[in-house]
């Protein structure tokens, strides 16, 4: 089974659509956790995985469509969809950019950070997030460039995570798991949590989802209003009216599927938390994929503490890449501006101990 599953189940409408990653992501069960599962998006491609690929086959596509070649994205120093934007672009032809603003200087976000200043030329790191809204604008009114935002937090891009649904779906017929009764999935631009919200519904009026719906635990690993409730049940209801306008089913997202959770998102955006630091350390103990302390470990600690307090089965969404990061050209990196190269010192000499404590 491969494939893009809107495709599948709704064969007559069209989604730009470009292969990128590689389905379906395997769901495998965690018993040492009771009735947990996992998603496996880390494994979505071997060059780099993660949850932001299903945004960018459809924007790709969309760009693609619009014979523009010419691509930026817009997010945080070391962002993961930056890494991904750059290096499955290439693969397509595009010619892809980067407009970044600081975030705190973490290990995980310089990895990605150097990552980015070795495959890219066309980075943009901003000293201060107060230019950001005027490179933001100034992108949005370019003819020739196409503009992913943070996230690829748009309708469009909320597709491609509502084909995961039907995925899902049709990886609990093939036995894969039982049909979960709630997921777990971090928060970061909606994009995600929005399209689940779409998909999960198409998948029950579809009628190829089993059962009832599951709750869908979104944690907060971005600030608030970002995502605020009333954003993430904006986004979600765009992508249904997309969907509905070139010629889906209608589809209303009920907002009592979602579950936000805010208890574990700590002192800020990247900054680890003492819950996120042992859910990653539990992981690790069990061989589990790992998670990462600006995501995926905020909403491990959520999925360690429903696990011990609900019946499941649960469905834990496992975001950050497992692919191995390209080699990093030291060259390049010695090019960098001056304030970036002292924010990866900043972030070579800080322990996650450390960073749990300041």
């Amino acid at each position: 089974m491969t494939g893009f599953a809107l495709t599948r189940h709704l064969p007559n409408v069209e989604v730009p659509h470009v292969s990128l990653g590689e389905y379906p992501t395997p769901i495998e069960h965690l018993p040492a956790l009771g009735d947990v599962w996992l998603k496996r998006e880390d494994l979505s491609s071997p060059i780099y995985g993660g949850n932001k690929i299903r945004t960018l086959e459809t924007l790709f596509a969309d760009a693609q469509a619009r014979g523009i070649k010419r691509i930026n994205t817009l997010g945080a120093y070391g962002s993961n969809q930056a890494v991904a934007c750059i290096l499955h672009g290439r693969r397509l032809g595009l010619d892809t950019g980067a407009i970044l603003f600081p975030q705190r200087a973490t290990p995980t976000a310089a990895e990605n950070m150097r990552v980015i200043m070795s495959e890219c030329d066309r980075v943009t790191a901003l000293r201060s997030i107060v230019t950001f809204p005027v490179h933001w604008l100034r992108l949005r009114g370019s003819r020739d460039t196409y503009l992913v935002p943070p996230g690829g937090a748009n309708p469009l891009g909320a597709l491609g995570h509502s084909a995961n649904a039907l995925e899902i779906a049709e990886q609990i017929h093939a036995g894969a798991m039982p049909t979960p009764k709630h997921l777990v999935v971090a928060i970061g631009s909606t994009c995600t949590t929005a399209g689940l919200l779409v998909g999960l519904p198409l998948a029950k009026q579809l009628g190829v989802w089993p059962g009832e719906l599951p709750k869908l635990h979104a944690v907060r690993v971005t600030p608030w209003p970002v995502t605020a409730r009333s954003q993430v049940m904006k986004l979600a209801r765009a992508t249904a009216k997309y969907l509905e306008r070139i010629g889906g089913p209608k589809i209303t997202p009920d907002p009592k599927m979602l579950v936000l959770n805010t208890k574990h998102f700590g002192w800020g955006y990247a900054r680890v938390t003492p819950g996120g630091l042992a859910a990653a350390s539990h992981f690790e103990e069990l061989t589990a994929p790992p998670l990462d302390t600006t995501y995926a470990a905020k909403s491990g600690a959520a999925l360690l503490e429903l696990a011990r307090e609900t019946e499941g089965p649960i469905l834990f969404w496992c975001t950050k890449s497992s692919a191995p990061l390209p080699e990093v050209n030291q060259q390049k990196l010695a090019c960098a501006p001056g304030y970036i190269r002292r924010w990866l010192k900043r972030a070579d000499n800080h322990s996650a101990f450390a960073l749990s404590t300041s």
